[in-house]
């Protein structure tokens, strides 16, 4: 059975969904899907690399939260570390990190992947939008298409994780660029039209026979993403657009060399805690 059987999709509505709805549907839909997004996408992610996104930026070469020797023996949370070969990443560079993230199956497939890797990651199951640390506890912080466009209160997550930041931290995000919000997931010449306005927040919604949530996704726009960040205390340092790189033809979902070329796919905010 794939995801949408398992969680029982029946269809997509048009309507607004609350935090705990979303956590709720969130949680379940990857749980179901965490077997099938991996066996597509492992060779994508790797089980020790750091991806920060389909168009294949590795942070080896984009160095977005810091060279490497300013990694060594930092303490860094992950946001939405899903299987964790991020958090693998950064271990194996010096690094203490704590990989978090909604779904109990992910997190099973990180406690397996540390194990084939020989390094020790600690996993933390939670939401986003209340972290169960303290205060100022992490130096860094980071997430990779990570629970930030499942969330219906993103700022809230800001404020977390600004929370658990200490001064000087960087938290370092990537997510959906907003533009794509207007064209529909389709790598080829079908997604290159625009079907609906960049400023309409009604989050994408699968509902089961019953109208409850089994998927939702969430749309803000660059500006909201902004105000946002500095809404939370912290400072934008810079936006990252990644190009689609020369000679990558690899197909991830909505992101193709097709659109890559003419359309950005994704956003990163490097921000940092004052």
């Amino acid at each position: 059975m794939n995801a949408e059987e398992i969680v029982g999709t029946a269809g997509v509505a048009r309507r607004a969904v609350s935090s705990a709805e979303s956590e709720r549907a969130s949680r379940a839909w990857w749980d179901a899907d965490a077997d099938d997004y991996l066996d597509e996408h492992a060779r994508d992610i790797g089980e020790t690399a750091f991806v920060w996104c389909p168009e294949n930026l590795r942070e080896d070469d984009a160095q977005l939260l810091g060279a490497p020797d300013e990694l060594r023996g930092k303490r860094v949370l992950e946001v939405g570390c899903g299987s964790a070969p991020c958090s693998r990443w950064l271990a194996a560079h010096g690094a203490r990190p704590v990989g978090l993230d909604l779904s109990s199956s992910m997190l099973r497939h990180a406690t397996a992947a540390n194990r084939r890797a020989g390094i020790e990651v600690p996993l933390v199951q939670a939401g986003a939008e209340h972290l169960p640390f303290a205060d100022a506890s992490f130096d860094v912080a980071c997430s990779a298409f990570g629970a930030i466009p499942f969330v219906a209160e993103p700022g809230l997550v800001m404020r977390e994780v600004a929370r658990v930041l200490r001064p000087g931290g960087r938290f370092v995000f990537a997510v959906n660029h907003p533009v794509r919000w207007v064209f529909p997931d389709d790598p080829g010449p079908a997604g290159l039209t625009v079907g609906q306005s960049y400023f309409d927040r009604t989050p994408y919604l699968e509902v089961d026979a019953h109208g409850a949530a089994t998927y939702v996704e969430h749309h803000r726009t660059l500006g909201d993403r902004v105000r946002d960040v500095v809404g939370a205390g912290l400072v934008l340092e810079d936006l990252v657009e990644p190009e689609w790189p020369e000679g990558h033809e690899r197909i991830w979902g909505q992101w193709s060399p097709l659109r890559g070329r003419l359309l950005p796919g994704t956003a990163i905010f490097v921000t940092r805690r004052p």
